[in-house]
Formats: C-alpha cells, sequence, structure tokens
C-alpha cells in the first residue's frame, strides 16, 4: 500500500458507502440543505444521487468533503 492511500481517510471506502452514511447521519433535509444540489432536495434516492455524482466530480467532491468532516 502505498504512503499516500495509507493516509486517505477514504481509501477503500465507495461512493455508494459514503452516501449511505451521510443519509444516515444527517437524513436527506439536512443533506440538501449543506449541499444544495436537486438529487438531494427533490425525490432523493440513493440511485439517483449516485448516478448524478458519478457524472459530476464538483458535487462527488462536495459530498466527500462532507464525509470527511463527519470522521473526524
Amino acid at each position: 500500500m502505498s504512503e499516500q492511500q495509507k493516509n486517505n481517510p477514504l481509501h477503500g471506502k465507495t461512493l455508494e458507502m459514503i452516501l449511505n452514511e451521510l443519509v444516515a447521519h444527517y437524513g436527506w433535509n439536512e443533506l440538501g440543505y449543506r449541499i444544495r444540489i436537486n438529487c438531494f432536495i427533490s425525490d432523493p434516492s440513493i440511485k439517483s444521487s449516485l448516478k448524478f455524482l458519478r457524472k459530476t466530480p464538483w458535487a462527488r467532491q462536495k459530498v466527500e468533503e462532507l464525509y470527511l468532516t463527519i470522521c473526524e
């Protein structure tokens, strides 16, 4: 394992795992408030959110950054 990956808190985490943990921690309403993207606000689901996040790097980055705040 490289030194960079050893210190990466996202290593081994899938986007789906991260999203599930955020939804469990905040709920959809709070998640939509913290990250203002439509897939969290209007009829949210894991499937639709994953589809959007996989195609939208800036949104995925916001999700990963928020996840890191609850991991600290």
